[in-house]
């Protein structure tokens, strides 16, 4: 039994043995820190697309993750509000791109409303099921939409790959941080421990 009151959780405390730490309900930050907070975390960018009723759909993401192996599944977020939404609820199948850093502008176009994102000079073709795919992105991925959970005011959209293109080596992954684009560059690892024997806990077989 939970010793948390009404409206509160109960979680792990710092240290073994301590016992839970009760948070409030009310102990959310607002918007804007938590903003904040992310815009020190790189998130790698990627443009997911979908062929929808009124023509192909497509947005820039940085929420992308490798949510399975066995089966190869991806997750990412998008805006309740979004106007790709409606598209990705009725789709069998969407598209995920991962880009590089030298598709900066392209990553600005798909982040960009209210312009036609498939117009010349983007380069594309419909895949499977229809689902429209960048020629120019390092690798090309097409998803058979499996779920599509409502999280606060986003959706988590699962899908598993069932097509990998790869478009040449590919070069610096494009990231997204403090609000800009930059590029990967490794630095090396960890004193004294190679960085393949960290005890990374999302780290598994990728």
């Amino acid at each position: 039994m939970s010793d948390a009151r009404d409206g509160e959780a109960a979680v792990p405390g710092p240290r073994d043995g301590e016992g839970p730490v009760t948070v409030g309900a009310s102990a959310a930050v607002e918007g804007a820190a938590f903003r904040a907070a992310l815009r020190h975390h790189a998130g790698g960018v990627a443009v997911v697309t979908v062929a929808g009723p009124e023509g192909p759909r497509g947005f820039t993401v940085t929420s992308l993750t490798a949510a399975s192996l066995h089966p190869p599944l991806l997750s990412f977020y998008l805006n309740a509000d979004s106007g790709s939404w409606p598209a990705i609820r009725a789709a069998d199948y969407v598209g995920v791109h991962l880009l590089g850093a030298a598709h900066r502008e392209l990553a600005a176009l798909f982040a960009r409303p209210g312009v036609d994102k498939f117009a010349p000079p983007t380069r594309w073709r419909p895949g499977r099921g229809g689902v429209p795919l960048l020629a120019d992105a390092t690798v090309r991925m097409v998803c058979a939409r499996r779920e599509a959970v409502p999280v606060g005011d986003h959706f988590i959209v699962l899908g598993e790959v069932v097509d990998v293109e790869h478009n040449g080596p590919g070069g610096d992954p494009l990231l997204y941080a403090h609000g800009e684009f930059g590029r990967w560059v490794p630095i090396g690892d960890a004193p004294g421990m190679p960085i393949d024997e960290l005890g990374l806990a999302d780290l598994a077989e990728w």
